[in-house]
């Protein structure tokens, strides 16, 4: 399987999106469509907020100069 990505799971969420308003989808099919974009939203939640939190990880120090300190997520713990 390949490896998702912000990216391809927004293109794959659009497409769900299109499908299920076309209406041309059984209620099973739009189900299972449903689904997988609820899975998609949760993937992509959690890439923006860990995202959010690298981007917080960048420092200011006195003189006003920007440096980054190492992130490290809860996986890595």
């Amino acid at each position: 399987m390949a490896k998702l990505t912000f990216e391809k799971s927004m293109k794959q969420l659009e497409q769900i999106v299109q499908e299920l308003e076309s209406g041309d989808l059984s209620l099973e099919k739009a189900i299972n469509k449903f689904e997988e974009g609820i899975r998609l939203t949760k993937f992509c939640s959690e890439k923006l907020d860990e995202t959010e939190k690298k981007i917080t990880m960048l420092l200011r120090d006195k003189e006003g100069n920007i440096s980054e300190k190492p992130f490290i997520t809860d996986v890595e713990e």
